[in-house]
């Protein structure tokens, strides 16, 4: 991946999808026959990309899709929509749809685990931790140099993070009901032992060693249960951001990439130029993540340029201010500012409860849900 001062950094999206049964509108542990589907007859037959493949995930209702590295968002998006035409149309080859959303709305009873015996071991080890994720995550990569270059940048883009957690709440509604969380996703993530905010690491040394001893602790079973907020690439050099919900808008998935590959840029810049390092502890940065999924952007989050209370507007304004210039650079900039309105005026979570209250069951959340995802890719023919 190119990365570096004054090239655009490559930047890849990782994306979890709920499988349901559009009849029952729960859940449906059949990736198995989904992936099988997109192996044996669909485009993943002969890959041209990644985003043809569809990869197995914890829970027998999910799949995981991905795209390639790329500059332009515009390719990204591209790959986004095309990746949930793959998972789509396998999916309904079967009988079922895909959805996108940060966790699971109806439950299909006891989630069955995926055969894996990674996976069956950390359901035996973490036991109802695991169980009642049931989550689905967008996860951004962003290129970085070194591992050296990714921890600084790491240890000054958490207090944002919160943020971007709010922009991209999508996960109100839980095993049929309403959580009063924007995000309970966030909520159900970070019960995992080594999920979460971290304070400053310092330096890659003190990044390896806090890994060693989560893993020493069994905390985390190896290097993939390092579920920091942010974390160094097990096989790639890349900072992984791991703190947004899927989105049902792929608008919404990449407006929240081209900040995160901003936050990251501008991070760089700032270690390399020797600016100082706000410190924050770990509880303030945990409550930060705590409010941004109760509220999402519906009302005020801390600004972590004050470290007060804000209205979300404003919070979001000051962090695209922050990451402009890394904006301009890599051509995001009129994207992301269009973008601000847009996610403001109605995100994820929003619309998941407007569509509740139009028919006041959560079921309709679920058919809401499934057709626009599938207008993701529908309509880009």
């Amino acid at each position: 991946m190119d990365s570096g001062g004054d090239r655009i950094r490559t930047l890849g999206v990782e994306e979890e999808l709920l499988l349901v049964d559009p009849e029952t509108r729960q859940v449906s542990a059949r990736s198995a026959e989904v992936l099988k589907e997109n192996r044996e007859h669909g485009e993943g037959r002969a890959p041209h990309s990644a985003s043809d493949e569809l990869d197995q995930e914890l829970f027998l209702h999910q799949v995981e899709t991905r795209t390639d590295p790329a500059t332009d968002l515009a390719d990204i998006e591209r790959q986004l929509i095309a990746a949930r035409r793959t998972a789509g149309e396998a999916a309904a080859a079967q009988g079922l749809a895909v959805i996108a959303s940060g966790i699971v709305p109806i439950a299909g009873g006891e989630p069955q685990v995926s055969d894996n015996q990674r996976y069956r071991d950390m359901v035996e080890t973490f036991g109802e931790t695991a169980r009642t994720g049931q989550t689905c995550g967008c996860h951004v990569h962003v290129a970085i140099d070194s591992r050296e270059e990714g921890v600084a940048v790491i240890d000054r883009i958490m207090p944002w993070l919160p943020v971007l957690v709010a922009v991209t709440a999508n996960s109100p509604f839980f095993e049929g009901r309403d959580t009063g969380y924007a995000s309970w996703r966030t909520q159900a993530w970070t019960r995992w032992p080594s999920a979460g905010a971290t304070e400053q690491f310092g330096s890659l040394e003190g990044y390896d060693e806090t890994s060693r001893l989560l893993k020493m602790t069994g905390a985390a079973r190896d290097d993939g249960m390092l579920y920091y907020d942010a974390r160094l690439s097990i096989h790639q050099p890349t900072v992984e951001v791991r703190v947004l919900d899927a989105c049902t808008d792929v608008a919404d998935a990449v407006f929240a990439a081209a900040l995160v590959r901003g936050l990251v840029e501008t991070a760089r810049a700032d270690a390399a130029a020797g600016l100082p390092l706000a410190r924050w502890r770990a509880e303030i940065l945990r409550a930060c993540t705590w409010r941004a999924s109760r509220v999402g952007l519906a009302s005020s989050l801390v600004h972590p340029g004050e470290r007060e209370v804000r209205p979300a507007r404003e919070v979001l304004t000051a962090l695209v201010d922050h990451v402009r210039p890394a904006l301009g650079e890599a051509g995001d900039l009129d994207r992301v500012e269009e973008g601000v309105d847009r996610v403001l005026r109605a995100g994820g979570a929003t619309r998941q409860r407007a569509a509740f209250e139009r028919a006041g069951s959560v079921g309709a959340v679920v058919d809401d849900l499934v057709d626009r995802t599938a207008r993701t890719w529908t309509e880009d023919r």
